[in-house]
């Protein structure tokens, strides 16, 4: 790990600037321009999901009231307006799949990753900006056909997001379109990732070895390296999945299979399970795909506004390989209500405790860097904190999950949703916003409005909390997910008013996040001119105008120190660029 290349003046991926409109904004070469598409293509998709989740809470806190835009919807001999059992199913499935896939992993990949990376290491643009391009107007016609599939007949996929077989292999139309968009999708992070590997493996700066590297581009490094092993396991169960659909094979189709008291004509010698196994064999590095990202925002936010260095930097890079490698083997705790061996479900449970250590890790470095430091409480500075916090919440009730006789008694209620929002919103997002705030400047060349945007974290933390935190209550309690309407079980229709508060909060969530977009947008004319480093941090990107020059520098730099040595004992200053060269003698790197 001790070899770096240099990106030199002439380097492979150096490109002319764009002299038309078309390739300098739409179908640009330019990593920081896809960097911004990314971003527009993820907050739209964002806006998309939370509209989703809305219509769902509302179904949940007022089943029996009618949503005035949706009569057509309803069933024979009620009034108009009711939601059917069959599109409640369909709304929380295309909720998931658009906020995991097309917004989440857009944000922070996408966005973040194009933009930053580059910059992070000190070179003029990806190693294949061609491939960068095509990377995203890839992901564009999947999310086109994801939205089409709500216009079928027969309606969207309706087997959530996990899309379990038997049950994916024989539903409707919109099912083959969730499978096609997904494919699509995959590609283009396929695309990306080939691409980040390759950006960082080979285009560093003199001298930015890789434990000089950003923690975020060591996060959304071993992101790639996850996307590039997962996702093709994940691609080769669709492409199975689709050919049960249109082609009568039987991967997931067992013998004996009986739909709506008729034998499948066409089922025989599948195997259901197998699809879970695919599926999570992806779909838990997944989970990893999308907090890494934000975990490394966090440890490039945390230092920058706490004056003080990264603590134990090593120990956070060497943390995030183990949480990769774990991440492959811990799949089986998805499963455990399958009928697993025992003894194979025991080393799921072990290993998936395991990987509590290095997350454990994380957030104690997090904490040492804190402690004592010069803290300043801007938005990305509370949105980093905020993602700290929920995200130890959301691994603490991961720990209950992770034990096979509690995860049996779990596994199908609100105890989970409450766990996934914890660890995806309350992570995730929270991780997003943070680099939303933080490198807007850089971006745009404007600071965001931070009173703004302390309400918009105020507001957002605080009804996070109250939407969420429940749902542990309610699963315990014994509220199944899946189901849309809780009138007719008797035990549980105390649980209602708890519905209704979540719903309400719900919302007010919602409605903050107005704040974002209006801040947003209203800052690209009306904001304070940042200049090229607002913040007083080390890295190569705040070593830039803002926004950054066509190939980001006039002259590559040369890195000489690590990316966090803030408030150094031999400065006057407290921050210390990583290009800036020293003053006198300085020992060799032995890395």
């Amino acid at each position: 790990m001790s070899t770096v290349a240099v990106a030199h003046e002439h380097a492979p991926g150096v490109h002319a600037a764009p002299t038309s409109f078309w390739r300098k904004y739409i179908f640009s070469l330019d990593h920081k321009v896809i960097g911004k598409q990314y971003m527009f293509y993820a907050l739209f998709m964002l806006i998309v999901g939370g509209l989703l989740a809305i219509l769902v809470r509302w179904q949940l806190a007022w089943p029996t009231k009618a949503i005035p835009f949706m009569g057509k919807l309803a069933p024979e001999g009620m009034p108009g307006g009711h939601m059917l059992p069959e599109f409640y199913n369909s709304l929380f499935t295309m909720h998931a799949t658009i906020m995991i896939f097309f917004a989440i992993m857009p944000i922070l990949i996408g966005a973040f990753g194009n933009f930053v990376v580059p910059i992070q290491i000190g070179a003029r643009d990806m190693a294949f900006p061609v491939l960068n391009m095509a990377s995203f107007w890839t992901a564009v016609p999947g999310a086109v056909v994801i939205i089409w599939s709500f216009f079928v007949t027969g309606g969207a996929a309706a087997g959530g997001w996990t899309s379990y077989a038997p049950l994916s292999a024989i539903q409707p139309k919109g099912q083959t379109l969730w499978l096609i968009a997904l494919l699509i999708l995959g590609l283009s992070s396929l695309l990306t990732s080939v691409n980040f590997i390759t950006t960082i493996i080979n285009m560093r700066a003199p001298g930015m070895t890789f434990f000089r590297m950003p923690l975020t581009t060591w996060a959304l490094f071993i992101t790639a390296i996850l996307l590039l092993l997962a996702l093709p396991v994940l691609s080769g169960a669709m492409i199975m999945l689709l050919f049960d659909r249109v082609l009568g094979t039987t991967f997931f189709l067992p013998a004996g299979l009986v739909v709506s008291g008729q034998p499948l004509k066409n089922a025989g010698g599948g195997q259901a399970l197998l699809w879970q196994h695919l599926f999570w064999f992806f779909g838990h590095p997944e989970v990893y795909i999308m907090i890494l990202p934000a975990m490394g925002i966090t440890s490039e936010v945390l230092p920058v506004f706490s004056r003080k260095p990264v603590f134990g930097y090593r120990a956070m890079a060497y943390s995030m390989i183990g949480i990769a490698g774990l991440g492959f083997i811990v799949w089986g705790h998805h499963m455990f209500q399958s009928g697993m061996n025992p003894l194979l479900g025991t080393t799921f449970m072990i290993s998936t405790m395991v990987i509590a250590v290095p997350s454990a890790i994380k957030t104690f470095n997090w904490l040492g860097t804190l402690w004592g430091g010069s803290i300043r409480f801007t938005t990305p500075m509370l949105m980093a904190l905020s993602f700290v916090s929920m995200f130890v919440i959301g691994g603490l009730s991961g720990i209950f999950m992770a034990s096979t006789p509690v995860d049996i008694f779990i596994h199908d209620t609100y105890f989970i949703v409450g766990h996934i929002h914890y660890v995806l919103f309350g992570g995730s997002l929270f991780g997003a916003f943070a680099g939303l705030y933080f490198w807007y400047p850089k971006m745009f060349g404007r600071m965001m409005n931070d009173t703004w945007g302390k309400v918009h974290w105020a507001l957002t933390f605080i009804t996070f909390n109250l939407v969420f935190f429940p749902m542990h209550f309610l699963g315990m309690r014994g509220m199944q997910r899946r189901i849309y309407t809780y009138t007719e079980y008797e035990h549980l229709k105390d649980l209602q008013p708890m519905n209704q508060f979540m719903t309400l909060s719900l919302f007010v969530l919602g409605a903050a996040q107005v704040i974002l977009v209006v801040n947003f947008f209203l800052s690209m004319r009306r904001g304070k001119v940042a200049g090229p480093n607002p913040w007083r941090a080390n890295t190569l990107e705040w070593q830039t105008p803002s926004p950054p020059p066509h190939e980001n520098f006039t002259e590559i730099p040369t890195v000489y120190r690590g990316p966090y040595e803030y408030s150094a004992p031999e400065r006057a200053d407290d921050h210390w660029p990583q290009s800036e060269p020293p003053s006198g003698p300085v020992r060799a790197s032995a890395h």
